[in-house]
């Protein structure tokens, strides 16, 4: 008696567990499950603790609420160009709705694969080749709005769409492969010339600031080159007329200088005022010591001028040198005497010629290199 009503108490209590076991369900975070009882939906249980009634209540299979992804193989696409291409498709939803995923349609991932096939050959239909590959952005967008309204009646939300791949055919893609080969030497061409234009134009800035300050220096150096000759000319004349000099010394060493004349190669014609025949009376003045070769060192008259005074001074005394002297000195006398003894004696520097020349002028003497060729002698002698 006592063992049948522990028995009787067993199975009551195994029973009343296996009831409570059963009427008790627990749901994972980010999961469903659906509750039909007598084959028809009761509810949907959400996460966490739930109770169900044992043995009249059926739970369905759980439903992930979290984003899913789905890759799809390529696809055959024809553009509008009549270029057909492969396109490979990733595509993210979510389901929002368990029991619109249960119940309004048998299996939403195939669902969603083919009417993302379906709406991809619509968008892709409306481009072109080249219109497709530069603008996945625009396609992801069309697809992404086209599947969610479609989807939206079954529980899922489409979040994002991603085209992975393009495939065009092969002699399009050889042809691109062309274009981006002649684009990027077309490229390097253009950074090669830009490089030299850019060294072109720094070696010419590099030349002209070179130039400028090699010119500069030139220009410093001759300033001061001149201004250190002004100044000795300066100091030269000061210091000639602080001592005053005699003018018969002045002339002498005026006359220095005509050899000098005739020492250059390119020298072929010389223009000597009427001053040099001043220099030659007062140098035959200055051996004579007669005050009329000084009175005739101011230059011969010309024809035409009036006497300062209407009484003319009174001829000063005259010294004649001695025969050695006047042997040594021809010039002593006038200006046309002069030319004449000069033609008839030889000169004192051979290397001159004085040759009067009427087209220059009266008192104006040219003086010429002995030979016609522009050259004058090697080398010339002061006598």
């Amino acid at each position: 008696m006592v063992t049948a009503e522990i028995i009787i108490a067993a199975v009551v209590a195994l029973i009343v567990l296996l009831t409570v076991v059963r009427s008790v369900r627990i749901i994972p975070q980010a999961r469903a499950r659906n509750v039909e009882r007598f084959g028809r939906y009761r509810k949907t249980l959400e996460p966490g603790l739930n109770f169900i009634v044992p043995f009249v209540d059926r739970v369905k299979a759980s439903i992930d609420l979290r984003e899913q992804v789905v890759s799809f193989m390529g696809q055959p696409v024809i553009t509008e160009d009549n270029l057909s291409v492969q396109i490979d498709t990733v595509l993210f939803f979510q389901v929002t709705d368990p029991r619109a995923a249960d119940y309004e349609i048998v299996n939403y991932i195939q669902a969603i694969e083919q009417i993302t096939a379906t709406m991809l050959r619509s968008v892709i239909g409306s481009m072109d080749l080249e219109q497709t590959l530069t603008s996945r952005d625009k396609i992801n967008t069309l697809l992404r709005g086209v599947l969610d309204d479609a989807s939206g009646k079954w529980g899922i939300r489409v979040t994002r769409v991603e085209i992975k791949a393009i495939d065009p055919p092969k002699s399009v893609k050889d042809a691109m492969e062309k274009q981006m080969r002649a684009e990027r030497e077309k490229r390097a061409a253009i950074l090669n010339a830009e490089g030299q234009r850019q060294s072109q134009i720094l070696t010419a800035e590099g030349d002209r600031q070179s130039k400028i300050l090699r010119a500069e220096g030139d220009k410093q150096a001759a300033i001061l080159r001149a201004e250190g000759e002004a100044l000795a000319i300066t100091q030269v004349f000061e210091s000639i007329h602080r001592n005053d000099p005699d003018p018969k010394l002045l002339a002498y060493q005026y006359l220095q200088t005509l050899p000098q004349l005739a020492n250059g190669a390119g020298n072929t014609f010389w223009v000597i005022p009427s001053e040099v025949t001043s220099a030659l009376k007062a140098v035959t003045s200055a051996f004579t010591g007669g005050e009329a070769a000084q009175a005739g060192a101011a230059g011969p008259a010309r024809q035409g001028d009036q006497p300062a005074s209407a009484v003319p001074p009174a001829p000063a005394p005259q010294q004649v040198p001695s025969p050695e002297v006047q042997a040594a000195i021809p010039w002593q006398a006038s200006p046309q005497e002069l030319g004449a003894q000069l033609e008839e004696q030889p000169a004192p520097h051979p290397e001159l010629t004085l040759d009067t020349d009427p087209a220059i002028g009266a008192g104006v003497t040219q003086v010429s290199p002995p030979n016609g060729n522009g050259s004058g002698p090697a080398s010339g002698e002061d006598r």
